[in-house]
């Protein structure tokens, strides 16, 4: 077996990729396999991935070809790759489109394939042969209202459906750019955000239409929707997480585009407006009075003449919307996230009822391009002194994880790093409205939690910007749509257990570049020796499959490090 020393891959047949960390090839090693390849584990040295058959799907409807994935890992292997493991990527490419949803000229809509045993099984298989009818000029006829339900049972089965049935037009409107801003600035779409509308649309024909985006907060997805809207024409619903995110897009629309105000309804549980573009948000399509109930405004889904569907932030879509979304895959539909990662393991479901992923940059190649803030990332591990140490020992696994999200010895820590960055703009996030009302207490700043009215929110969000409140704290609600471009150090207190979609949303929130051309720093305070710690490890996969590097400090030399920064910049101010 030949062997490479230089080469920091270990491919192995189980379909496990370790990944030595800190050579000079680690970075394009990482940067060829996490096209096709998940993000397992992340500790200091070597980090775990895998192939999973999503993962190659994906890469496959992005463009990516199985004798592009194999010669990544050849590239960059210590060892002979696999055999088998190589075998599985040519299968696993092959199986992307070997069944093929399409439409006849009288508009029925039927499943095709060049390998007629495959039909036969779609036709006998438990999880598909009540949604299909029988077999008619070689292929298997599917009911229109199936459209969502078979492309989901298929990729159970291990048979992902190329949708080639195409798209019901929706009510004409036309979505002009500007070329100019109000401000007067200049305004276009950058390259990569026109090449991921052109790779959405796909010049109209059924190849394009439905997809998912991936691309860093800050890096203007709401730009790239607003380009689809502008590509496509038509009548639009916009989907997003929150009434912040509703109010963002409308501001968006009214500067980029010629839309008017009249143009642009909301549809929020203050206003029900239906317009020719109408943003809702997912809690109100999924209220309902009882569960026993039916969902009171799915029919929002039908109100109109819909051309184009944006999710906003997809990866939160909630399941009740995914259901409505089976029933509507006549509808084109484009998903705008930072992360494919579901933290529910339903990313099949985005996969086949949003579409696959059409298109991403990996987040250092924009940094490395100025599109979005260089970022430094920083896990402060905090000792847990005492009696908390004693509670902390005797507790069950949740309430360790939130004894040492709430350490009080985490304040000292928040204390210092405020005065190291006294003249930026920090966030400081949490999980617990008890440990957030402590901290507002104690330095004095303002916070914003889900039961902050509207109004007030926009204010403190508007005292925050313009520097007058420099340091605001938030909790989970800072997580989406918080669209505070001045932002320049985010200090976490505590978060979601193991969530990777927050640990990259948050971050995402100081990525916009700065106008001073200054990098962001992200902080996030860990208990030393706790679960919390264990779950950090876990939240930061996403970001280090990304090439973030997080530096791991304790909290001493962090107190140390911030009064000398404190002390120098106060005796030159003197």
């Amino acid at each position: 077996m030949s062997y490479r020393s230089d080469r920091p891959l270990i491919v192995q047949s189980d379909r496990s990729l370790l990944l030595e960390v800190g050579g000079e090839n680690y970075a394009a090693a990482r940067d060829a396999i996490a096209p096709f390849c998940e993000l397992v584990k992340s500790p200091e040295h070597v980090h775990t991935y895998r192939l999973t058959p999503l993962s190659v799907w994906n890469a496959a409807a992005a463009g990516v070809t199985a004798e592009a994935m194999v010669e990544a890992l050849k590239g960059h292997s210590r060892f002979e790759v696999p055999g088998n493991v190589i075998r599985d990527i040519e299968d696993l490419h092959a199986r992307y489109g070997r069944l093929r949803l399409e439409k006849a000229e009288s508009g029925e809509l039927f499943l095709s394939a060049s390998d007629e045993t495959l039909l036969d099984q779609v036709a006998h298989a438990a999880l598909t042969r009540d949604l299909v009818g029988e077999r008619l000029n070689g292929n298997l006829p599917v009911a229109a209202e199936n459209r969502g339900e078979i492309k989901r049972a298929l990729i159970k089965l291990g048979w992902p459906v190329e949708d080639l049935a195409g798209y019901v037009d929706g009510g004409p409107l036309e979505v002009a750019l500007r070329g100019a801003l109000p401000s007067g600035a200049d305004f276009g779409l950058r390259d990569y955000q026109h090449d991921a509308v052109e790779v959405f649309h796909r010049g109209g024909s059924a190849q394009g239409g439905s997809g998912v985006i991936v691309l860093p907060c800050g890096a203007g997805k709401t730009i790239v929707g607003i380009g689809a809207m502008a590509r496509i024409g038509r009548k639009t619903l916009i989907l997003t997480t929150n009434h912040t995110a509703v109010n963002q897009w409308r501001r968006e629309l009214l500067d980029k585009t010629e839309l008017t105000e009249d143009d642009i309804g909301e549809y929020t549980g203050v206003v029900k407006e239906v317009r020719p573009v109408t943003i809702s948000t997912y809690q109100i399509l999924t209220y309902r009075r009882r569960k026993t109930e039916p969902f009171v405004h799915f029919d929002l889904f039908s109100r109109n003449d819909w051309g184009l569907i944006i999710y906003d932030e997809v990866h939160m879509l909630p399941a009740p919307v995914f259901r409505a979304t089976a029933d509507i895959q006549a509808t084109r539909r484009l998903g705008l996230t930072a992360t494919l990662v579901r933290e529910d393991g339903h990313e099949d479901d985005v996969f086949t009822l949003i579409g696959p992923k059409r298109f991403d940059v990996p987040w250092k190649v924009l940094e490395r391009k100025g599109w979005i803030a260089e970022a430094r990332c920083r896990e402060v591990r905090v000792p847990m002194e005492g009696e908390l140490r004693k509670r902390y020992v005797l507790a069950d696994q949740r309430q360790q994880f939130r004894l040492g999200a709430e350490n009080p010895a985490k304040l000292e820590v928040l204390e210092s790093l405020l005065h190291a960055h006294r003249g930026d703009l920090v966030l400081v996030i949490g999980q617990y409205l008890d440990q957030l009302d402590k901290v507002a207490e104690r330095i004095g700043a303002p916070l914003i939690t889900g039961k902050t009215p509207k109004d007030e929110r926009i204010e403190l969000y508007g005292k925050f910007s313009s520097g007058e409140d420099p340091v605001l704290i938030v909790s989970k609600v800072g997580n989406f749509a918080v669209d505070l471009p001045e932002a320049r150090v985010i200090i976490q207190l505590s978060g979601t257990f193991g969530s990777r979609q927050e640990e990259a949303q948050r971050l995402g929130r100081v990525l916009r570049p700065k106008a001073d051309g200054r990098g962001a720093r992200f902080y996030t305070l860990v208990s030393d020796e706790s679960t919390e710690q264990d779950f950090a490890q876990h939240r930061q996969l996403f970001l280090t499959e990304q090439g973030y590097a997080y530096e791991i400090m304790n909290a001493a030399s962090v107190i140390r490090a911030c009064h000398e920064v404190t002390a120098t910049r106060d005796g030159s101010d003197a």
